[in-house]
């Protein structure tokens, strides 16, 4: 069984506190997932649990981690950049497990994952695969160890819908323990029975967890319902106290005025009394001081903020926003796809979906090519490798303005302030953030600049949970055109009405199920 004792992690760099003496305990039958919101420490805890030495550098802790000796299978957000280099085969070979395990169980792993068991000996280098391919075979990797327990960071993210469900099915089945981190709503609320929730209140300056051993909806509709009560409760003892504080004053200010105004003659024996019903309101009011002192605090939650776009970036129903067509989708490794066709026109929301490796995001890469460079619309690109467009070395506040001029800097400390980012994050460079906060910052930099055509890869990938109804709620009502590729079962059922399947014969326009489950 895993414990965790009394555990506090604390940053090097600013000396924000993650955690402060959290106390848990990873029991058979557990699919504990750990939510919270961007940069928070989820990803570091994790990688704490699993190998201290992978956050020596940047963070100090204390406590203690019980391992008993178990065997461990952790599943990182990213690929190590340094492994991007190797063919898949040598990446395979670093995992002493593959090349013990017989051509059967390889061939067992491969039609799990929904890959060709050829990828295990493929001289194909690891950067070249999509994300989704990525993780497929990692995964497969991981099951071939038979760990005693699974830590996954983010093991949904880039895979396909087909392999969604698989991996949905494998967390719920698993027969070992395991702790996870998801953005993807649907798969907490399929699989998770324990609840690790790590906040950052008072503006970062307080950390917070609770662990709670019910399922996610059952957790989040508890904690809104003790919110919402509490926040009842301390509305009318306030307002109970209000009423106090006006009765007390219209005493004491007419004891006042009594003190004030008596003759001569009734100094000694009013006054006596005056003087013993003064004390009296001193009385009362230091019983209302220590009332004050217990009453119920308003709740102290962490909840999710963005600014939305204005209303400058419609786009008229009749203008025709890309009108694409492509004879032969190719990379590298071959041909993907034939006669591409794709027309969109007004405030269309679209999304392009299909399996790993179809060649959706070389394909949007085209579609962005293209919107980028028209003059009459303001077309923005969000990659799902935030550093394919991005000078990472950059501060969030240098990427967010262009003169330098000291109006612009205000305005975007004071964007950025709103969305939670410390004084110290906008100092730290973009490398150094979150995937959540580097996703906050791309959809900033779109509503600065005021664009009216998002092209958008995986937009949803890198939000909690929790902020991830705030998020589709700002791209429902985006009145400009979406085009973008996504996974996110929520997103596809909620802001994009219109969905493209990409097969080897081209864009077919495919029927969206999901949005029918959100009436």
């Amino acid at each position: 069984m895993l414990q965790i004792r009394d555990l506090s992690v604390t940053m090097k760099k600013d000396l924000r506190q993650l955690l402060k003496e959290f106390t848990f305990a990873l029991n058979p039958g557990d699919k504990a997932a750990i939510i919270g919101e961007e940069g928070n420490g989820k990803s570091t805890l994790l990688k704490l649990i699993y190998d201290p030495a992978l956050v020596e550098g940047y963070v100090e802790y204390s406590g203690a981690i019980q391992k008993d000796g178990m065997i461990l299978g952790y599943l990182s957000q990213e690929l190590p950049p340094d492994q991007a280099a190797f063919t898949a085969y040598e990446f395979c070979c670093e995992e002493p497990a593959f090349l013990e395990a017989s051509p059967g169980e390889l061939a067992a792993a491969a039609k799990r994952l929904r890959f060709p068991m050829e990828w295990f000996y493929s001289d194909r280098k690891m950067g070249t695969f999509s994300g989704g391919e990525k993780v497929k075979l990692r995964m497969a990797l991981l099951t071939l160890r038979r760990p005693d327990c699974y830590l996954l960071d983010e093991p949904s993210n880039d895979l396909d819908i087909e392999t969604l469900s698989w991996l949905e099915e494998f967390i719920r089945d698993c027969p070992q323990p395991v702790l996870y981190i998801s953005h993807d709503e649907l798969l907490l609320e399929r699989t998770a029975n324990v609840i690790v929730h790590m906040e950052q209140l008072r503006r970062k300056t307080l950390p917070r967890w609770t662990v709670a051993r019910m399922g996610y909806r059952q957790y989040v509709e508890e904690r809104l319902q003790k919110f919402s009560h509490q926040e009842q409760v301390a509305r009318k003892e306030r307002e109970e106290d209000r009423k106090q504080q006006e009765k007390f004053r219209k005493i004491q200010q007419k004891v006042e005025h009594r003190l004030n105004t008596i003759s001569h003659a009734e100094r000694d024996h009013v006054g006596q009394l005056l003087k013993k019903k003064m004390k009296a309101v001193k009385s009362l009011e230091h019983r209302l001081d220590r009332e004050r002192q217990d009453m119920t605090e308003f709740p102290d939650s962490e909840e999710a903020i963005l600014v939305g776009f204005g209303e400058d970036t419609a786009v008229p129903s009749g203008k025709t926003v890309l009108d694409f067509s492509l004879p032969v989708l190719e990379t590298q490794d071959g041909t993907l796809a034939e006669n591409l066709r794709l027309y969109v026109r007004g405030p269309e929301h679209v999304a392009i979906i299909g399996r790993n490796g179809a060649g959706k995001t070389t394909l949007l890469r085209k579609i962005a090519q293209e919107l980028l460079g028209r003059s009459d619309l303001r077309a923005a690109y969000m990659p799902q490798d935030y550093g394919e467009t991005v000078n990472q070395d950059l501060t969030p506040v240098e990427f967010l303005t262009t003169s330098g001029e000291k109006e612009e800097i205000t305005k975007a400390k004071t964007y950025l302030g709103s969305m939670k980012y410390t004084a110290e994050e906008q100092e730290h460079t973009i490398r150094e953030l979150s995937g959540g906060q580097k996703a906050k910052l791309f959809f900033l930099k779109m509503i600065l600049d005021g664009s009216n055509v998002l092209i958008l890869d995986e937009p949803t990938r890198n939000f909690s949970p929790l902020s991830g109804p705030v998020i589709r709620g700002i791209l429902e009502e985006f009145p400009g055109c979406i085009i973008s590729v996504s996974h996110d079962r929520k997103y596809l059922g909620q802001v994009c009405p219109t969905l493209y399947r990409l097969e080897p014969e081209g864009l077919k326009k495919t029927e969206n199920l999901w949005a029918q489950a959100q009436q």
